[in-house]
């Protein structure tokens, strides 16, 4: 079956891959309307005998390969490689996911087709990248989550490390080569020059690691699992009520919603900033162990503030804007290097 009409109209693509990431990439990139030639060994792409499986056909490979076109090649052989080239004549980009060197064994890798095929965009998908000590390691979504650091923030808190339940870096990888793919057809748009891509399971696995590297960096530690709830913000998290489960979320910074209560915190900074002696206030949805979260007011201040008939005009302040529970803390606040409160990083409070 081949499209017709979309953005890549045109387009042709050579897709060498097999089971997940590469064939992932290479199905997007037809459903924006390019031309992909699916080129499968004579065994065929393993997944056509996954489970359901009925002859050569399977649901996981048509999860994967809908709309493409098909060759079978032999590449370990003259003839297989002859035919990959002619094909060459007219394509714009090709998508390998062999372990690394096994294209340039063929003779059929960017370095060595480049200089006939200037213009051509190749992306290699891997388990580790084409460089550095595992780079000879085979691809494997279980093993990528495991060294990226995926499982060991997924699951309940103290229980055994646990796989994310769709395939995170075989997926991630794809859109990753995707979007690399699509920037190298925009640059070759301005100067006729193809480029290569080389991206990896693992490296999509940390690259989507984002609050978690945000946690590590800031504060040293490597972040553990905690269920269902956010690493930098509460409530957000799936919540058993008596019918079941609902998940709720509430974003901290514009309005917190507690206690029945819509609470602003800019509105109470403000405020609070108006009195005599407070030099910085930070009013931040709090992670609370008994109710989920509270509004807290973090207050930077001199001695002025020590005065208890200052600290009184601020607890009725924080009294008038209806907090359901407040305390003025005095000692500094945690900041970044730019001097920022570090928002993310103020104590919770305890029970």
């Amino acid at each position: 079956m081949t499209n017709g009409g979309g953005a890549l109209e045109g387009i042709r693509v050579l897709d060498v891959t097999q089971v997940m990431a590469g064939p992932f990439c290479a199905m997007q990139l037809c459903d924006m309307g390019a031309e992909v030639i699916k080129v499968e060994p004579p065994d065929g792409d393993s997944t056509r005998s996954m489970a359901g499986a009925s002859g050569t056909d399977s649901p996981a490979f048509n999860a994967v390969n809908r709309g493409k076109r098909g060759i079978v090649l032999d590449l370990k052989s003259s003839a297989g490689q002859q035919a990959f080239r002619r094909l060459l004549a007219r394509t714009d980009i090709v998508i390998e996911n062999y372990r690394p060197g096994v294209m340039r064994k063929f003779g059929l890798d960017y370095a060595t087709l480049a200089g006939q095929h200037p213009a051509l965009i190749y992306a290699s998908i891997s388990g580790y990248g084409q460089t550095g000590p595992d780079r000879d390691k085979g691809g494997f979504d279980l093993i990528a989550q495991g060294v990226s650091g995926l499982m060991s923030v997924t699951g309940e808190p103290g229980g055994p490390p646990v796989k994310v339940g769709v395939p995170l870096t075989d997926l991630g990888a794809a859109l990753f080569a995707l979007s690399a793919v699509l920037a190298a057809l925009h640059y070759r748009g301005r100067t006729g020059q193809g480029q290569y891509i080389d991206t990896s399971l693992v490296e999509a696995g940390i690259a989507l690691s984002v609050w978690e590297s945000v946690q590590y960096f800031a504060e040293g530690t490597p972040p553990q699992p905690m269920g269902s709830a956010h690493r930098l913000m509460a409530p957000y998290q799936a919540i058993r009520c008596a019918d079941g489960y609902i998940t709720l979320c509430g974003r901290m910074g514009d309005v917190i919603i507690s206690g029945g209560f819509n609470i602003y915190p800019r509105e109470i900074e403000d405020a609070l900033l108006g009195h005599p002696g407070v030099r910085e206030a930070a009013v931040v949805g709090a992670p609370d162990a008994l109710r989920g979260e509270v509004p807290v007011a973090y207050l930077v201040a001199d001695e002025t503030v020590e005065d208890e008939a200052v600290r009184e005009r601020l607890k009725r302040e924080l009294a008038s804007f209806k907090l359901p529970r407040a305390f003025v803390r005095m000692d500094s606040l945690p900041r970044t290097a730019l001097g920022k409160v570090q928002r993310h990083l103020l104590p919770p409070l305890r029970p």
